[in-house]
């Protein structure tokens, strides 16, 4: 006998869980399935972010963060820390307790919301009277019916061809937090935020930390004045990125793995690694979901074909997320979720890509919403730039964190505010100031006459805001 829902979610990362959470506070019997396990075969939703992305990331970030302060910057505050050690295995440890909050917290909503959840796989069967045939592949087999079904599959780690991951040598994200010793080597191929952040913490630890990225430019969508400055912050730090780089075969060895590439000059080399970590972007997910079974159209990727409202190619069946079209962020696939509940309720659900932010949390953070100079000018968008330096602000200069600064970019001619672009302490808190600014149209003038808290890093925004019309008050 099957069990009959209003609403069935295939996928319990943060698209699929917040879409499931909302739409059972809209009054809809709701089920979301997920089949993501943790270390004792139980469920653990929360898919790639709280398993092995955004919230496991910032927790090894945190540590080694904390580990490098206490052997680096202790010293200038008058604190003596001698023969400081880090037990990887605890760190290790650490980042699993917080993952486990994580997914304990979701399951709690889901009781809280009553949410149906169910264990397992969740794949197309049939159309059925009703809605949609959905089998749960797990200890237990379930068939459901749905009237709506949400997708929310997420995306898995692109593979280099022909090197498939073992996740001991050759690490895709899940690996890479999972390295149970400090390597003396590791060599990462591709320098976005998954490439950033796991060197940085490696980095902080004692390896010796080589990126290549096949891009000639450093961070191509950030800012370019951002991204150099970020750059000559990591140069100083000893992370090493080598760009315009083609990689060649990649060898697994007695010792660990060997990469040929050629550099930007065009000279054959030869990198030795202990541990290799690939992040060169996410494919989506599909696998498993017989898609064919109900004649769901997916795009050349694998990416499940929506239009603007996240309408798939079949009636009352929806997508977000990683696994449709747009930025691959948590936020993005949460903010899908939501107003995907709410147009099934009839509402008219809102998302915004002008001003979904993005964040690298490596050290300096990395921040920044809406367009680029280099996008503006290719435009030929009239633009007013103002910046200002964190070396300027009291408040960093108190935490002893002085490294980058804070740009604004505004219309020439309305002075709307068209992006802003944060390299330093805190940019991904700062960040939010700036989306809600855009979202409601705010001019820099508007940003630069609001009062802001002294002493904060805050007012590094507010006097880049100022910058725009040339009169900056602390600089």
């Amino acid at each position: 006998m099957s069990k009959q829902f209003d609403v069935i979610v295939i996928g319990g990362g943060p698209g699929g869980y917040i879409a499931a959470i909302r739409a059972a506070q809209l009054g809809f019997n709701t089920a979301c399935i997920d089949e993501w396990k943790n270390g004792k075969g139980g469920p653990a939703p929360g898919g790639t972010c709280t398993n092995v992305g955004c919230i496991p990331s910032k927790a090894l970030l945190q540590s080694s963060e904390h580990f490098e302060h206490a052997n680096k910057h202790f010293a200038e505050h008058g604190i003596t820390a001698t023969d400081v050690k880090m037990d990887v295995a605890k760190m290790l440890a650490r980042k699993d307790g917080v993952v486990k909050q994580n997914n304990d917290g979701i399951l709690y909503l889901f009781k809280k919301n009553k949410v149906s959840f169910f264990h397992g796989r969740g794949s197309f069967v049939k159309a059925a009277e009703g809605g949609y045939e959905i089998k749960v592949a797990g200890a237990a087999e379930e068939t459901l019916v749905g009237k709506h079904i949400i997708l929310a599959t997420g995306s898995n780690a692109r593979q280099l061809p022909g090197v498939p991951f073992d996740e001991e040598t050759v690490l895709s994200n899940d690996g890479a937090l999972r390295v149970g010793a400090v390597p003396k080597k590791l060599a990462l191929i591709g320098s976005g935020v998954i490439g950033l952040e796991m060197g940085s913490v490696w980095r902080r630890l004692g390896a010796d930390v080589t990126i290549l990225e096949g891009l000639p430019t450093f961070l191509g969508a950030v800012d370019e004045q951002i991204a150099k400055e970020a750059k000559k912050a990591f140069d100083k730090q000893g992370l090493k990125v080598e760009l315009g780089v083609k990689v060649g075969e990649v060898a697994k060895t007695q010792a660990g793995v060997t990469i040929d590439y050629t550099d930007a000059k065009g000279e054959a080399k030869k990198l030795e690694a202990d541990k290799l970590i690939v992040s060169i972007g996410r494919v989506p997910n599909t696998i498993g979901l017989n898609a064919e079974a109900v004649g769901l159209k997916l795009d050349d990727r694998g990416a499940i074909v929506v239009d603007d409202e996240c309408k798939t190619s079949l009636h009352n069946v929806w997508a977000v997320g990683d696994v449709v079209r747009g930025p691959m962020l948590a936020h993005k696939a949460e903010e899908e979720g939501v107003a995907v509940a709410e147009r099934i309720a009839g509402q008219h659900g809102h998302v915004n890509f002008n001003t979904i932010p993005w964040v690298i949390y490596t050290s300096p953070e990395i921040a920044w919403v809406g367009r680029t100079e280099q996008q503006l000018k290719a435009d030929g968008v009239k633009y007013k730039a103002g910046t200002f330096p964190f070396l300027a602000n009291g408040r960093a200069r108190a935490l002893g964190d002085t490294t980058g600064m804070v740009k604004f970019l505004a219309d020439a001619t309305t002075d709307e505010i068209l992006g802003v672009h944060i390299v330093g302490p805190m940019a991904s808190e700062l960040i939010s100031e700036a989306v809600v600014a855009m979202e409601f149209k705010a001019s820099a003038e508007d940003i630069a006459r609001i009062c802001h808290a002294h002493p904060s890093l805050s007012e590094a925004t507010k006097e880049a805001a100022l910058a725009v019309d040339k009169r900056t008050l602390n600089f």
